[in-house]
């Protein structure tokens, strides 16, 4: 019987070669893109579906009296002609980073968008202070509702608040204030107010962090809700005026109750004006923060709930991060460095594969303005793209 099967062989030659270029694609980190705002926007918040197509909002115009514009895109379109969501001028305010507008898409992919009001914003706040401004895209897609105020028996609004949806119709809008007749952090509390009909009437607010958690005045806080019913709050506290932890607040039954249910410590008598972020990536809740001037990314798992937290980047001078994730599970982080008061900085950013282990895809460029940070979405090929 003969010993050489030169087709055999070859064919084991072609099916290793084939193993070993799957194997080099599976281990490939994803590539990351960058692309400046239009209009020279600040404060920007991309949102990718599954189809691909991207739904970004940013600020336009004075720091102090900004507008906000809304934009979308398919996958290999242009940017949408733009589409402004305060109904009055000037009602939106880019100082201070934290304080700008957010975004969730709700059911039919209808954007849900909500910020703190300007000083000359309107309507005014029941109670004085700034109001919390809420907007929403019409049927048509071509417009949005008039801006309404969401306070109700609140106060001292100051740092920003945030807007998350569900499939259901609902919208979960959260912000943190001080209680009827109280002041002072340590007393603030996180309010949580719920549409049951895709933003079209809202129930008076309510307050859900726990007692003694208090809130940091100028931080702002993120939210996200889940298929599951799941919804999650990261936020400062101020339990002490020293005492500033960022804390993860949950709920398993669509917003009607709240644990605190992980807790980063940070002992600092000062507000950092921090900002964060919370996502989601199948069974695994992510979310990004600030604590000791360095940015930390934690892995949630719905399993055992004991989260897998790293920090990320330089020992100091890191803020305002934000994370996507792709479809083979790697996930971008990206963040700024150098940024101050009425002062620019840079970006820096870093790839992490599925395992949540970081890849050598990581870098740091100039291009961050004043009042402004990045955001970033992945792309239906698993590529990165931030925009800033």
């Amino acid at each position: 019987m003969p010993t050489n099967h030169p087709t055999l062989f070859a064919c084991l030659r072609q099916l290793a070669l084939f193993v070993v270029l799957t194997v080099a694609v599976a281990q490939a980190s994803a590539a990351v893109s960058f692309e400046r705002l239009p209009e020279s926007g600040l404060q920007p918040q991309a949102v990718a579906t599954p189809d691909g197509t991207v739904h970004l909002i940013y600020l336009t115009g004075e720091a102090k009296a900004s507008d906000i514009i809304y934009r979308r895109r398919a996958t290999e379109g242009g940017w949408s002609e733009p589409l402004k969501v305060n109904s009055q001028a000037g009602s939106a305010v880019a100082i201070g980073t934290i304080r700008g507008p957010q975004l969730a898409l709700g059911r039919n992919g209808r954007a849900n968008v909500v910020w703190n009001g300007s000083q000359s914003a309107e309507p005014k706040a029941v109670n004085g202070g700034a109001p919390l401004l809420y907007a929403r895209l019409d049927d048509d897609g071509r417009s949005f509702s008039a801006q309404r105020d969401l306070i109700g028996r609140t106060h001292e609004l100051d740092g920003g608040g945030s807007v998350a949806t569900d499939a259901e119709g609902r919208v979960f809008v959260v912000w943190h204030a001080s209680p009827a007749g109280q002041r002072g952090e340590t007393n603030r509390a996180v309010f949580l107010a719920v549409s049951t009909d895709d933003g079209k009437t809202f129930a008076s607010e309510r307050s859900i962090n726990p007692a003694g958690s208090g809130a940091c005045g100028c931080c702002g806080l993120t939210a996200l809700a889940r298929p599951s019913g799941d919804v999650s709050v990261l936020f400062r506290t101020a339990r002490t005026m020293m005492q500033r932890d960022m804390a993860l607040l949950v709920s398993t039954d669509h917003g009607k109750s709240f644990k605190e249910s992980f807790a980063d410590p940070w002992s600092v008598g000062m507000c950092p004006m921090s900002s964060a972020t919370v996502s989601a990536a199948g069974t695994t809740t992510l979310a990004a923060w600030e604590t000791s001037g360095r940015v930390h990314m934690g892995r949630f798992s719905n399993a055992d709930g004991s989260p897998d937290v790293r920090a990320v980047g330089p020992l100091k001078g890191a803020k305002h991060p934000r994370l996507a994730i792709n479809g083979r599970g790697e996930t971008l982080m990206v963040w700024t460095e150098g940024t101050g008061w009425q002062s620019g900085g840079s970006l820096a950013w870093q790839v992490f594969d599925a395992q949540g282990e970081p890849t050598g895809e990581k870098g740091k460029r100039d291009g961050v303005a004043a009042w402004s940070y990045a955001t970033t979405y992945a792309r239906p090929d698993g590529d990165f793209v931030i925009l800033h």
